[in-house]
């Protein structure tokens, strides 16, 4: 697309955010009508706030058979109308995150997944500090329970492709979606050991699930 084709398809006006509306085309052909859950950033963080995305939803899902939340990210690609990044070959950072996080039905208030938002800010604020990116195969520690004041054993996550959502086009690049998956403190001791790669243990989990569901009860070994 050439900057004039972008101009006249996209604004400028003070609302045009073709980036984010692209996800949210992504999304609906997954979800449909679903309204999901969503929190917001009140002070952007290119204005002086501490969060780096601009936007968290979560979708109810059954996919795989068990019951989650599956939570998007809106902020590490270009959401924004912004002649510089139209056409570009990535948006932003290239990617967005997801997780998928098991939980009871109905779904809790929205306040209980408050410390998903913080835990996935957090994780934002990491690439936009170190510019290094989250993709298939990498892996973090958290330094600890990803729910904090909590005593899971779920301590940190390894990355894969989201199953539901392949990589999408926007007008400023190509977007993946990039899925963490947690996981317990003997799996990261492996990987620090290089007993067993990130891909070896995705491998093992999707065996029985498929869709990488996060389950803050799963223990060590299980």
């Amino acid at each position: 697309m050439t900057i004039e084709q972008y101009k006249t398809c996209y604004g400028p006006t003070d609302n045009a955010a073709p980036g984010w509306d692209a996800i949210d085309n992504a999304l609906d052909a997954v979800y449909g009508d679903q309204n999901p859950l969503h929190w917001g950033t009140a002070i952007p963080y290119s204005s002086g706030g501490s969060d780096p995305l601009d936007g968290i939803s979560a979708y109810i899902s059954a996919h795989g058979g068990v019951h989650h939340l599956h939570f998007v990210t809106y902020g590490y690609s270009a959401l924004y109308y912004d002649e510089e990044s139209a056409g570009a070959d990535y948006s932003g950072f290239g990617f967005e995150m997801t997780f998928r996080l098991a939980c009871p039905q109905p779904v809790p208030s929205e306040h209980e997944f408050n410390w998903v938002c913080n835990f996935l800010e957090n994780l934002a604020r990491y690439v936009f500090d170190s510019k290094k990116v989250f993709a298939h195969g990498h892996w973090i520690p958290a330094n600890g329970p990803i729910r904090s004041e909590s005593d899971t054993d779920i301590v940190g996550l390894v990355f894969s492709g989201d199953p539901d959502l392949p990589t999408i086009a926007t007008p400023h690049g190509r977007v993946e979606f990039v899925q963490g998956f947690g996981v317990t403190q003997s799996e990261i001791d492996d990987l620090i050991a290089k007993k067993r790669t990130a891909l070896e243990i995705l491998d093992e989990h999707r065996r029985t699930n498929p869709f990488l569901i996060t389950d803050l009860n799963r223990k060590s070994g299980e």
